[in-house]
């Protein structure tokens, strides 16, 4: 994809200016890192209005990432609902690509859940409206937007908690857009992480909105369990999720 069809792309999106961007997050700084996303970066920043913002800049080394930064704006830029998070425009400027989404001041899903502090403070009640809002976003990804979309990487560190604990699904750089009657797509390059995946999708790249649900399935394990489906193991060396299935059927 050339610089001038990257360059059109994003300027369909409100677009804010480079020293603007440097300006509110401290040229950058290290302190103001809130974590790495798929494609580079993601800083907190605050504006001259005093509204905070999280900005995602690409990482210029990396091949992969301005497709993951591109298919971000084409998905994201189509989508509004209030358990997805909200997208306020870009920068495009020289070698520099940026995108500026709201703050989550809870940052994500993952800290608390797996934090033995603060994971106190998800109690039934805040859990069960976090499972309500993420499978509120997945219905609208799947059935109720213009689009259907496949997010192919739900998972606790991609779900973000406003200042009430609202859920918000986040980071659609390896999201599909299925068009017309399109329920199932084939891959080669099988892209999202292990231990959510579904098993056609890890073993012969088959996705769609099944593959998702999966996602969701080994999330709400997760959410109600507290523990991490990746680092689950008991002495029969059984992930949460095969530790649970093997309490059902043996």
């Amino acid at each position: 994809m050339g610089e001038s069809s990257i360059g059109v792309k994003l300027q369909q999106l409100p677009l804010f200016n480079f020293e603007e961007l440097a300006t509110a997050t401290n040229n950058f700084h290290p302190q103001k890192k809130l974590g790495q996303g798929g494609f580079g970066p993601v800083y907190k920043g605050t504006l001259d209005d005093g509204k905070e913002i999280a900005v995602k800049r690409l990482s210029k080394a990396s091949g992969q990432g301005l497709e993951e930064f591109m298919n971000e704006v084409a998905v994201i830029s189509k989508l509004q609902h209030r358990n997805l998070v909200k997208l306020f425009g870009c920068c495009v400027e020289a070698e520099e690509k940026m995108l500026v989404y709201e703050f989550m001041p809870n940052k994500s899903l993952d800290a608390f859940l797996f934090d033995p502090i603060k994971q106190k403070l998800l109690d039934w009640r805040k859990r069960f409206n976090i499972i309500e809002g993420i499978s509120r976003g997945l219905l609208y990804l799947h059935r109720d937007s213009r689009l259907k979309i496949i997010h192919r990487d739900l998972k606790a560190s991609n779900v973000l908690l406003d200042q009430e604990l609202n859920p918000k699904i986040s980071d659609f750089g390896i999201a599909r857009i299925f068009g017309g009657d399109e329920n199932q797509a084939n891959t080669k390059r099988v892209v999202g992480t292990y231990g959510y995946m579904s098993p056609e999708y890890a073993m012969h790249g088959r996705f769609s909105e099944k593959s998702d649900v999966f996602n969701y399935g080994v999330l709400l394990l997760e959410i109600v369990s507290g523990r991490r489906n990746t680092s689950f193991y008991n002495k029969d060396d059984l992930s949460l999720l095969g530790y649970h299935y093997s309490k059902i059927y043996f």
